[in-house]
């Protein structure tokens, strides 16, 4: 028999060739090792994965340990304020009920936060939407110089400018009125709104607009049909960013009210006061700093996708 012929033979009863057993033994090789050609071994990819989602989890815990703490703190009794456990033990509302009580005003204060907060959204929003236009959509000299100008007019921190402000509203008697803190909260509203919607409407594309001019629509119309409800998350962004910037704002609220019927939430918590002089109101505090951040929590968890959206829009065309 010749060698022709013992190789036929084995072939025929299955034995396997030298090259037909590599293939199958390099995969089983590339099983048992976890890597393939080209990528990573599988257990740096998962510890990787891992080592993201601890990170993550740290920063989330970071962010909300204050706030956490203040809840915990807020149902606790004045007894046990200084407890470093992690629940309450026995919770108790009475730190709720006191802030509530005739003699702090807080339900006024959280009604002037309001009026203030939304007062300013609503005017920077309609400054804001014309200023963006015209920034983006016209052409004139100097936009460029004009947009720095007003968003430069934002970065003078509040209190550089008590002052002269004080002086000011004195001048014009305004203390102890709303617009004392409603147009200092516009010197910060209106640059944040023209900015944010000035970026928003540059990446609209023109042929919209054009397309309805040709349709017959004026300016006007094709700014109010087309380009304005393109705009909206923008729009809407803008308006939850100005209205938790105005409900936060403490030192020019601070500065220009003194009666307690016109003073916003933030200024009440500050001059809560304790049932003894030696004794500090950190439960009432707490319990109205929860009160007060609740609802943009609320708003913000709602309207995340809207906010992320509008905020990264204009980012690409």
């Amino acid at each position: 028999m010749t060698i022709s012929d013992l190789r036929n033979a084995a072939t025929a009863s299955g034995a396997p060739s030298a090259s037909g057993t590599a293939a199958p033994d390099a995969a089983a090789a590339v099983g048992r090792s976890g890597k393939s050609n080209t990528g990573k071994p599988k257990t740096q990819r998962t510890w990787r994965s891992y080592s993201v989602y601890l990170g993550l989890a740290l920063i989330f815990a970071y962010c909300l340990a204050p706030f956490y703490w203040m809840l915990v703190s807020s149902l606790r009794r004045t007894a046990d304020i200084f407890d470093n456990t992690l629940l309450p033990a026995p919770f108790s509302l009475e730190n709720y009920t006191k802030v509530f009580d005739g003699s702090t005003m807080f339900g006024q204060a959280l009604l002037n936060s309001l009026i203030v907060a939304g007062t300013t959204t609503v005017f920077a929003l309609l400054l804001g939407v014309f200023a963006a236009y015209a920034i983006s959509r016209l052409n004139f000299r100097f936009k460029s110089m004009i947009l720095g100008v007003i968003i430069a007019t934002s970065m003078f921190p509040g209190i550089s400018v008590v002052v002269p402000l004080l002086r000011l509203f004195t001048d014009l008697g305004w203390i102890n009125t709303y617009q004392a803190m409603i147009v200092p909260s516009l010197s910060f509203a209106i640059p944040l709104a023209v900015w944010n919607l000035t970026t928003f409407m540059k990446a609209l594309p023109f042929d919209l607009e054009e397309a309805a001019m040709i349709d017959g629509c004026t300016k006007w119309q094709a700014f109010r049909r087309v380009l304005l409800p393109l705009a909206a998350p923008g729009v809407f962004t803008t308006a939850i960013l100005t209205f938790i910037h105005s409900w936060n704002e403490f030192i020019i609220a601070l500065s220009m009210i003194n009666d307690p019927k016109i003073q916003t939430a933030t200024v009440a918590i500050s001059k809560f006061t304790g049932a003894t002089e030696f004794q500090a109101p950190f439960g009432e505090q707490m319990a109205a700093g929860v009160i007060v951040t609740v609802p943009l929590v609320i708003m913000v968890l709602i309207f995340q996708r809207r906010i992320v959206e509008g905020l990264t829009a204009g980012a690409s065309k």
